[in-house]
């Protein structure tokens, strides 16, 4: 599912030059998990606030959204989203961005006293069918909601079950318990699992009101039917015994497109 890469100069160019025929149809994601080395956090995100983000988008990237793991003591990770029109066009952006000057120069001197970042995963995803539309232009002016990532494997052959109950139920029903849902993906067509993976992006007021809305939901006698009924047609969960519903809650930084 995921790819885990050390991270130097030298593999970094390696990975983003590689070529890969284009994905057909829907629109490209990438979400980028960003592992900082010891006590460089800080020096992270002031790379991407200060440089990083202003490169992307002069190479024709779409940031969507940067965040860090909430809690008191959060590990050192940075986890952001980024778009493009196709696989084709992320090559491109990605070899354009590598080899821009002010990229080079931003680059040599965040790192004079040791790399940034230890490691990171990539993962490629395109969104559902049935994933709202989100115009980063009229999110939420609310920069202390909580941000949900939930990732799903759906047991063998549920997949299609699995999105079909989300598009016909579970997304109406977020909605009513005071869920906001965001983006809704499957893996690219790139990906190993590519046929038993859900990830999705929520936002809640707080990790209280998270809580609050899930215990609604579930108790709500429209939820219990549809899980029972795809259940019985399926037989079984749609989501697999191990680690099929995995949750960790976000912070957007200041300076997420998303927030």
């Amino acid at each position: 599912m995921f790819r885990c890469v050390l991270l130097t100069f030298a593999s970094f160019c390696a990975l983003v030059t590689n070529t890969f025929a284009a994905d057909e149809g829907s629109r490209l994601y990438e979400m980028r998990i960003y592992f900082a080395s010891e006590g460089k956090l800080d020096a992270l995100h002031a790379r991407f606030r200060d440089h990083t983000l202003g490169l992307f988008e002069k190479h024709g990237m779409t940031n969507v959204g940067y965040f860090v793991p909430a809690g008191e003591n959060p590990e050192r990770k940075l986890v952001y989203f980024l778009s493009y029109p196709n696989r084709q066009a992320r090559d491109a952006s990605w070899k354009a961005f590598i080899n821009d000057p002010l990229w080079k120069t931003a680059y040599a001197e965040s790192e004079k006293t040791g790399p940034l970042v230890a490691k990171f995963v990539e993962t490629f995803l395109n969104e559902t069918d049935y994933s709202p539309d989100v115009d980063l232009k009229a999110i939420s002016q609310d920069n202390n909601r909580a941000f949900e990532l939930r990732t799903y494997t759906a047991s063998r052959g549920n997949l299609p079950a699995l999105n079909s109950r989300f598009r016909e139920h579970t997304l109406k029903l977020f909605q009513k318990h005071g869920m906001t849902n965001l983006i809704y993906w499957n893996l690219a067509d790139t990906e190993k699992h590519v046929d038993a993976m859900l990830i999705y992006l929520l936002a809640h007021k707080t990790i209280e009101a998270s809580k609050a809305s899930f215990d609604e939901f579930r108790k709500d006698p429209e939820w219990i039917k549809a899980r029972t009924d795809s259940e019985q047609k399926a037989g079984g969960s749609l989501t697999a015994a191990q680690n099929g519903v995995v949750s960790e809650f976000l912070v957007a930084t200041d300076y997420s497109p998303l927030h």
